[in-house]
């Protein structure tokens, strides 16, 4: 059978009239404030009633002129599902009807969020709803918001564009921001295409935010007079916007003609005011003045056919309320690693789906469940100051981490499972070793055992025995062995025999603190922080910064507080654990690798906390540049006046986004620290208006309350991480005798984050017997995999692949499956489908 891959790469009105004339645009909306202004059940029925008013609206004006018809903008696609489960099919086809017909819009994302902290595959997740939507009922959706928080960062456009976002309305909110009103003011550009580092733009409009001067606009609620200017009558008070929107255009400030207000429902639950918009837009429309209640989207179209030299920018503007979702770290973290553990999980699936058609059907609604909960986790209201108390956030935001982790585990569970029952079992236990990644690795791979020992470990693709050791770790017993040449996207078989194999030489040496490899030597404190650290290769280099630590926990480590015993040492690995009460409980083990030059860290803290804690990691590094993933892209912790990718303006600087990797970079000698569960870090001593560039610095944030509101001094986020009183980082360290290449960062963080996994072989009906398997192979180093799944409506309809070009200049790889592509299909990042491909010689 040949195989379908559908590949997705991670790379108008108009009116007749004279050019001076003026076109206004007005269109009204509901701001949701979900779980902030009123709960899930108040939230679901305010969005069902107001779709049900409105549609009612669309229909007593379907004979009005097409600029005086009634619209509605709906700021988040959760809006439809709402819709679509308490309302029927016909009611809910009526919905698209008017989406179709422009009536109604949506935009990809489920609910308001912020994005500095996300994942880059939680983005595009919780966008996967409105993509189903383009497929089963013919059309596509063109808009995305980030509203109300002040910051936004920059790999997000390629997301989106990626995902089939052509427009995006940026209107942010004075409320809470540590940013002064003026810093915010004044922004260089107001409509501009919003451009990712792989050349894809979204158009943006973002006007300058100024209460005093110009509001009500650069807001998110642009159709509103604020509270103490409002007039009684709504037509007045939008016919006011109208005439300030007026004065706005076409002067050196805003060298436009065509301008939009877009926003009214503000912080209300629901907003039922649909012909004042009407009354307004023909009031004030005159012969040189056009005025149309839009749906948003025809605004951008208009602006994109009148100036299609519109400029770019390509610049990350930090984080803001992004950072509040650490007041509650552990949780977030859990997210975060179901997301990574996902990419595993659907690696398998996608295996055993092409013998199972049927495989996980069963988990099908439990997948839609996750996908919307991670459109919700980052919901922009973690200041959690609003109606809804407190308590009642945080118990919502562990509910949707359950909904998310409790799919991937049961997916991974499920297919690690079903993999071992598609390979033939043999007398003596067998176990495979899968790699989800796309290259071929060197690991260690851990398969959970209780049998006797020791035991004889055979790689059956080669022969030869490998080097192997029993493990403890939370609670079971596990086989660690050393795999080599694991396949790209597939797996390895190994046999346990039951006699005692060759001794394997102890390559990893321990001495009271000091623990050394072939590659590094480093003396560990009792507090679990690394105080030196020198790189063999680099000619004894002392990585640690004089006088400084490294995965010290804001304590000073020289206190001698704490015990450090050796743990699971064997041939392949060896561990330092040490567990101290300073400067509150916690533990930390260091592994070393018998073949890898990994330096594993596992952090835990096992104690309430209501401060802001971080892991400090100071490097011995000169002139250094710091690069860091933050959300699709690398980009460099520099202001863009310095040659970095930071604004220079209306930007917050004191913590940056940290997934994967962050790395530190002489010219030819580096360090990459790989992260998986804390969301950001610091450089320096970083604040919000001054980074610390030059800094070697970094504190990544354990978590905490960083902000205070200026308004009453109230602190924003949940209090002393709701209770949670047991919490884990995971770390990996790696230097390199080179310059910063982002391929290779990005690969050692994924390997550090993705184990190869094994499993217990129980194929007994299997007759092929396979010793080695690979499902796909890519020929560019440079072009990574990033996600491999069966298409959401099925395998049926083929697998997704999604790649990461990691090369400056645009790349055709080769790909590979180990079967010839019969159809393969270029998508959306949301799965749309988007030109049909031509395979060349199956591949």
């Amino acid at each position: 059978m040949k195989q379908i891959l559908i590949i997705t790469f991670f790379l108008f009105y108009g009116w007749t009239t004279h050019a001076q004339q003026k076109r206004l645009y007005i269109a009204n909306d509901d701001h949701t404030d979900y779980m902030w202004t009123a709960n899930e059940a108040q939230y679901d029925s305010a969005f069902v009633k107001m779709l049900d008013f409105y549609l009612n609206q669309v229909d007593s004006t379907k004979n009005n002129a097409p600029d005086f018809q009634a619209r509605f903008n709906c700021d988040g696609s959760y809006w439809l599902r709402a819709y679509q489960k308490f309302r029927s099919p016909a009611q809910f086809n009526r919905l698209m009807d008017a989406v179709r017909s422009g009536h109604i819009s949506s935009p990809f994302n489920s609910l308001v969020s912020t994005y500095g902290a996300q994942p880059t595959e939680a983005v595009l997740r919780g966008m996967f709803y409105a993509g189903s939507l383009e497929r089963a009922y013919n059309l596509r959706f063109t808009l995305a918001q980030a509203m109300e928080n002040n910051t936004i960062p920059l790999g997000l456009s390629s997301l989106w564009a990626g995902a089939g976002v052509k427009y995006s309305y940026k209107g942010i909110g004075g409320y809470g921001s540590q940013m002064t009103y003026e810093y915010r003011a004044n922004r260089r550009k107001q409509l501009y295409h919003y451009t990712g580092l792989d050349g894809s733009s979204v158009l943006t409009k973002w006007y300058d935010y100024n209460e005093k001067k110009y509001a009500p606009f650069g807001g998110y609620a642009e159709c509103r007079m604020y509270p103490k200017k409002r007039p009684v009558s709504q037509t007045v008070e939008i016919e006011q916007v109208i005439d300030k929107l007026d004065k706005y255009t076409n002067n050196p400030h805003y060298p436009f003609n065509v301008a939009a207000a877009f926003g009214y429902g503000w912080d209300d639950l629901s907003n039922f005011i649909s012909q004042p918009f009407i009354e307004a837009a023909q009031n004030k429309t005159t012969d040189t003045r056009k005025v149309r209640v839009s749906n948003e989207a025809d605004f951008f179209e208009d602006v994109a056919k009148t100036y299609p030299n519109l400029p770019s920018e390509s610049l990350s503007y930090g984080n803001e309320w992004d950072i509040y979702c650490a007041s509650m770290n552990e949780t977030t973290a859990k997210v975060r690693r179901s997301v990574e553990k996902l990419r595993t999980a659907e690696a398998l699936a996608s295996l055993v789906s092409l013998k199972d058609k049927h495989f996980a059907t069963s988990l099908t609604n439990a997948k839609q469940q996750a996908w919307e909960a991670l459109g919700f986790y980052w919901e922009h209201n973690w200041t959690a100051d609003g109606p809804v108390k407190r308590n009642i956030r945080a118990d919502w935001q562990i509910k949707l981490q359950t909904h998310v982790s409790s799919y991937v585990d049961s997916l991974f569970q499920l297919a690690s499972d079903a993999l071992g029952k598609q390979i033939k079992q043999s007398k003596n236990a067998r176990f495979y070793v899968f790699n989800p990644l796309s290259w071929i690795r060197n690991d260690v791979a851990d398969f959970e055992y209780e049998g006797k020992f020791p035991v004889k470990i055979v790689d059956l693709t080669t022969n030869q025995e490998v080097a192997n050791q029993l493990i403890s770790k939370n609670g079971k017993q596990y086989l660690r062995i050393q795999a080599d040449n694991v396949p790209s996207v597939g797996y390895k078989v190994f046999e346990i025999r039951p006699e005692k194999g060759k001794s394997f030489p102890n390559r990893i040496k321990t001495s009271g603190n000091y623990i050394s490899n072939a590659f590094y030597k480093l003396k560990v404190s009792p507090s679990g922080a690394i105080t030196e650290l020198y790189d063999i290769a680099a000619k004894n280099k002392q990585v640690v910064l004089a006088g400084k630590y490294l995965n010290s926990l804001g304590n000073n480590p020289s206190d001698g507080a704490g015990t450090i015993v050796v743990e699971n040492a064997g041939p392949v690995s060896v561990t330092l654990k040490a567990v101290s009460q300073k400067p509150t409980l916690h533990t930390v083990r260091i592994t070393l690798f018998a073949n890898n030059s990994r330096i594993q860290i596992e952090d835990s803290i096992q104690a309430n906390f209501g401060d802001v804690k971080t892991w400090d990691f100071a490097f011995n590094l000169k002139k250094q540049t710091t690069r860091h993933e933050e959300l699709g892209a690398i980009i460099t912790a520099k202001k863009e006046t310095r040659g970095g990718h930071y604004s220079a303006q209306n930007a917050r600087l004191d913590w940056q986004t940290f997934n994967h990797f962050a790395d530190m970079s002489e010219a030819n000698y580096g360090i990459t620290l790989s992260n998986q569960d804390c969301s950001f870090f610091k450089l320096g001593e970083s604040t919000v208006d001054s980074l610390w560039e030059d800094s070697s610095e970094l504190h990544a944030l354990a978590g905490g309350q960083v902000d205070k509101k200026v308004e009453d001094g109230g602190m924003m986020g949940i209090f002393n991480q709701n209770g949670q009183k047991s919490f884990y980082y995971n770390f990996a360290l790696t230097t390199h005798q080179n310059a910063f290449n982002p391929t290779t960062a990005m690969k050692f963080s994924l390997e550090h984050q993705n184990p190869l996994v094994a499993g217990s072989i129980e194929g007994s009906k299997v007759k092929k017997n396979e010793n080695s398997f690979s499902l796909l192979s890519i020929n560019d180093p440079n072009v990574l995999l990033w996600s491999l799944k069966p298409s959401e409506e099925g395998i049926e309809n083929g697998l997704i692949t999604r790649f990461w070009n990691f090369d400056s200049k645009q790349v055709s790889p080769t790909i590979k499956l180990s079967k010839p592509i019969g159809t393969a299909w270029q998508t959306t990042h949301v799965e749309t489908n988007e030109q049909q491909l031509t395979p060349m010689n199956g591949m």
